[in-house]
Parts: structure tokens; sequence; C-alpha cells
């Protein structure tokens, strides 16, 4: 006992420091897109020939981050001249449209539906549904209950029943198997409820884009509050979005 207080105290506090201080994440990291507009149309193009998701818009020269799987290949393509991803992970929207962008997004904070903020500032408690993801996005939120995020601190939980639930964060494709059982678990939730679309696949339907098996973008079958784009999106982005959206 005495050298489990010891190693305790030896190691200290380990949970992060986010939102009062922003960590640094790894240097492989891909976050927000910043965009050079005044590159050749050649170097968009085939920027865009090669975009395995079709997420880049040549005529306005943008990228969409809901269609995009952060691989990094336009930025490899034009060497930086056209698109640079950065490090920083508050990428989070409340409109899908917002998502297309040039590397200007709008404040989450000032987006956000204050209601909700009312209702649910002090306690949230949601209930994941993994609609046919491949467990990353999933992993990625289930790592926000280890101590150096530590999500309970802010009272925000994940709960094992819909009726427990004041909203439902979905992750996956959404495929043709999972939808009746996505929207039993919706409307087993009380009003009111919110609705949080995590990675590429459940915003677009990511690299299944174009299947007849899945629902191109869970805002076509639920209204969607908040979209959290990447593939799969940090566990800090994830942090951000919840703790600016709704606390």
């Amino acid at each position: 006992m005495l050298n489990t207080l010891k190693n305790r105290f030896e190691q200290g506090c380990r949970t992060c420091g986010y939102p009062k201080e922003k960590p640094a994440v790894f240097a492989r990291y891909r976050g927000k897109p910043i965009i050079q507009k005044d590159v050749s149309s050649d170097v968009v193009e085939a920027c865009a020939k090669a975009c395995p998701q079709d997420a880049i818009d040549i005529g306005l020269k943008k990228i969409d981050m809901g269609r995009c799987v952060f691989c990094g290949t336009c930025e490899k393509i034009s060497k930086g001249a056209f698109i640079t991803f950065t490090d920083d992970f508050e990428i989070s929207t409340s409109k899908k449209e917002h998502l297309l962008t040039d590397g200007d997004l709008p404040s989450l904070a000032e987006h956000s539906k204050q209601h909700f903020k009312k209702l649910f500032g002090r306690s949230l408690q949601l209930r994941q549904v993994s609609a046919a993801g491949c467990n990353a996005c999933e992993a990625d939120l289930n790592v926000l209950a280890t101590p150096f995020f530590d999500l309970a601190r802010f009272g925000i939980n994940f709960v094992a029943s819909p009726r427990h639930a004041d909203g439902i964060v979905v992750t996956g494709p959404v495929s043709r198997n999972m939808k009746i059982a996505l929207l039993t678990t919706y409307e087993a939730i009380a009003e009111p409820k919110v609705v949080i679309a995590v990675g590429s696949c459940t915003i677009t339907g990511g690299p299944f884009l174009g299947s007849p098996e899945i629902t191109e973008g869970l805002d076509t079958i639920l209204p969607v509050d908040l979209f959290i784009p990447g593939c799969p999106p940090h566990p800090l982005t994830n942090l951000h979005a919840l703790l600016t959206f709704f606390k």
C-alpha cells in the first residue's frame, strides 16, 4: 500500500490541462487545412483528381472536411503550395455547409444553440451508437474516459441506455442493417435531445461513399446538431466540440 501511494505521489496529476492550455499533438497529425488560392488551376485539378474522396472543389478552391479522410495526398502533390494541414484540432462545426472550407471556420461557440447550454450546461449524458464503424472513431471516443482526458470532470458521460441519455453520438457510415437500430435508439431518447455526427463516414459516407449499403450522411435521416470531421477525429477534436458546443 505504501509503495502504491508513493508511486501515485511521484507521478502526480496526469490529466491534460485542456481547455485552459492547448496540448501539443504528434508531428504527423493532420488537422485544419489551410488553402492558398493563388495557386495555379493545374495544381488544383491534379489534387482533385488524386483525391480518393472527391473532397476538393476545383471552382471554389476549397476542401470538404466532411468528405476528407485527411490522407494528405493533396498536400504531397501540391508540396504545400495549395493545401497545408496544420496541427489545429479545433475543426468541428454546427452546420454541414461550414465543412466546405478554405481554412476559415466560423466560431463553434458563436454558432452553438444556446438553449442546449442552458439545458445541458452542468450535465450531458450521451449514448454512442456504432452504425457499422471500423472502430477507429469509437476508440478515440472511448479514450475520453481515460485519466488523461477525463471527460467526466466536465459533467459529460457516455451511458448504456438511450433512456438515460440527453443525446446520441453516431459513428460509422450507417449501414442498411444498422439504420433501424439507430432510429430506434434515437426515438428512445426523451426530448429535447441532441445528435452528434462523428467522423467522415457518418457525415458523408467516407470511403464507402456511393455504396447502396450505406446512408450517405447522417443528416439525411436525423437532424444533426454537431459535425465532428476526421478519420478518425482526434480525441481533442471530440473534446473541443463537446465543451465548446454544450458548455
